[in-house]
C-alpha cells in the first residue's frame, strides 16, 4: 500500500526524480484548512495509483527554499513532475474526480 512521503528542501531534487513515475508534490502548511481537506484525497490517489504515481508533501513553513524556487504563492499548490521536470500545477483544493482526470492526462 503506497503512502504519501514527506520531502524537504534537502531531499527535494532526489525525491522528484522517481524513476519515470509521475510525481505530485503537495505544497502545504499545518495551518491551511484547504490543505487539510486535500490530505485524504491525496492519500486515496497514492493508494489507487501506486504503480504510476508518487505523492510527496512539502511543508512550506519548515522548507522555505523550494516553494520560493517554484514561485509558490498560494497553498495548497500541487506541482506535477515527470523525470524531475515540472509539467503542470494545480492551485487550491480540488475534488478527487478532477484531480484524477488531471493525473490520467499525464500518465
Amino acid at each position: 500500500m503506497a503512502e504519501i512521503t514527506h520531502t524537504t528542501d534537502e531531499s527535494f531534487k532526489q525525491d522528484i526524480d522517481a524513476g519515470g513515475k509521475l510525481v505530485i508534490v503537495d505544497m502545504w502548511a499545518e495551518w491551511c484548512g484547504p490543505c487539510k481537506m486535500m490530505e485524504p484525497v491525496l492519500e486515496e490517489i497514492a493508494r489507487e495509483h501506486e504503480d504510476q504515481v508518487t505523492v510527496l508533501k512539502l511543508n512550506i513553513d519548515q522548507n522555505q527554499d523550494t516553494p520560493l524556487k517554484f514561485n509558490v504563492m498560494n497553498i495548497p499548490t500541487l506541482i506535477f513532475f515527470k523525470k524531475g521536470e515540472e509539467i503542470d500545477r494545480i492551485i487550491g483544493a480540488f475534488p478527487k474526480k478532477q484531480l484524477a482526470k488531471k493525473i490520467e492526462s499525464h500518465l
